[in-house]
């Protein structure tokens, strides 16, 4: 199969080693706050390397090498909407690897321990997928864990 454009998708893409996460949700439903928040966490050994902005409000999506891979429409490129303040510049990455898709979900719909290996298709492609309540104090901590592969499965607390 050959690389493919698939369209542009409603979200806002962070990137971390080239790992890249889709926040998905309806208009208001907190996609840029969250991304604004992740970007602002330093790197360290709690959430590996420093996230990125590939895009926000519109993602372009093609598929390469079995792969979906992200970029930002190139009007949008390093702008990321800040409610309340406007659209500001921000350091960003051309294109990055789809490896998670966080869909914005009101805090009670969150799985207390969800089943491993939730998956939604994108693209006719396979990735990993959450629900995220985005307004949690924890929640840019939760997308940078789920995004380096982190989640286990247990049963404790």
């Amino acid at each position: 199969m050959g690389d493919q454009s698939c369209g542009n998708l409603h979200g806002t893409a962070i990137e971390v080693d080239g790992r890249a996460a889709l926040i998905r949700g309806p208009s208001g439903a907190g996609k840029s706050d969250l991304a604004l928040r992740v970007l602002a966490l330093a790197p360290g050994d709690f959430i590996g390397g420093r996230p990125v902005l590939v895009a926000d409000d519109r993602v372009n999506a093609e598929v390469s090498g079995g792969k979906v891979v992200v970029t930002c429409p190139k009007p949008l490129e390093g702008l990321l909407e800040v409610r309340g303040i406007g659209l500001i510049r921000q350091p960003f990455t051309r294109s990055a690897t789809l490896a998670l898709v966080v869909d914005l979900v009101a805090p009670e719909a969150v799985e207390r321990m969800p089943e491993p290996g939730r998956s939604v298709m994108v693209c006719g492609c396979r990735v990993a997928a959450m629900a995220l309540a985005p307004f949690e104090a924890s929640a840019p901590l939760k997308l940078m864990l789920a995004l380096a592969g982190q989640g286990v499965s247990s049963g404790h607390d």
